[in-house]
């Protein structure tokens, strides 16, 4: 079992859905994916915060091995927050509302005692700040990192350099038309190899993932047939918590163990879907877990 490291954002989220509205709850990238890969492997937490953010991160986390010494709490700033609605298929988020406050600073350094860390989660915020946090990592043994289209149009140089610095990209099908300037995701994902990640993750919401490598490996999964979906805020971000603490907790990242990594991420994200902020993924245990992965396996065998 390696160490895994996650950087990435912690938010005060307001969300509506069909079916309700949740008022400042807590969310944000890291906190999403933390939860998700603390049911595999211990999590090395690294993010910011103002002062007035209500939750209290220790209490969130109780009970799981997630070291949060690389929280930051800043009392002159604020804390990040986003508002958005989902509508219709819920497939994608309308962003009403975007107050960066903290995450347009200056990024929290690395504690000294993370910098040995094996596995890097990079999650989506600008490729700069990216860079600079893998900077400070001595020699990790598997980078991967999220993006999104606003660091594509307007941070393409930087997110170019990221790329070839990483060994998986974690992206939706959007996103990834866009950075390859192809409608065909099987040729976009062959494209976004060649501009360095030998993995390529693309997320298609309801339609499931697909996995592509730099030496032609393809692997597609279905999403898990979910009845309920309440609320996708943070199910990305939990595919790549599961994703990654599993590859952390397996310390190998061939082929055969990406593919049951995904499919770990694909039960993960049905689980945050299912509920309002984290009351669907933070409610389960890996049985659960385990339980979904063997109907998944079963209906997609033939």
């Amino acid at each position: 079992m390696m160490s895994l490291l996650v950087t990435g954002s912690i938010g005060i989220d307001s969300v509506q859905t069909p079916f309700g509205v949740s008022e400042n709850c807590l969310g944000g990238s890291a906190i999403y994916f933390s939860i998700a890969a603390s049911y595999f492997t211990p999590v090395r937490f690294i993010g910011v915060i103002g002062s007035d953010c209500p939750f209290d991160l220790a209490e969130i986390f109780a009970g799981r091995d997630v070291d949060l010494s690389g929280l930051e709490v800043r009392q002159l700033s604020k804390t990040f927050r986003w508002k958005g609605s989902y509508h219709n298929t819920m497939n994608e988020a309308l962003t009403e509302n975007v107050e960066l406050n903290v995450l347009a600073e200056t990024p929290p350094a690395v504690p000294e005692k993370f910098r040995d860390s094996d596995y890097i989660f990079l999650a989506n915020t600008m490729p700069m700040l990216q860079l600079e946090l893998l900077d400070q990592i001595d020699k990790p043994k598997f980078v991967a990192a999220d993006t999104m289209n606003c660091w594509i149009q307007g941070h393409l140089p930087d997110l170019k350099k990221l790329l070839e610095r990483i060994n998986c990209l974690v992206i939706n099908e959007d996103e990834a038309r866009m950075l390859a300037m192809d409608d065909n995701l099987v040729t976009a994902a062959d494209k976004i190899g060649q501009m360095g990640p030998e993995v390529v993750i693309i997320k298609k919401g309801h339609a499931g993932s697909m996995v592509s490598t730099s030496v032609g490996e393809k692997f597609v999964l279905p999403a898990y047939p979910a009845s309920m979906v309440k609320d996708p805020t943070g199910a990305g971000d939990s595919f790549a918590g599961a994703l990654m603490g599993y590859l952390a907790k397996s310390d190998k990242t061939d082929f055969e163990t990406l593919r049951r990594a995904v499919a770990y991420g694909t039960i993960a994200a049905s689980f945050t879907i299912s509920d309002f902020s984290l009351n669907g993924i933070a409610s389960i245990s890996l049985d659960d877990i385990s339980e979904r992965l063997e109907y998944i396996r079963k209906i997609t065998t033939f």
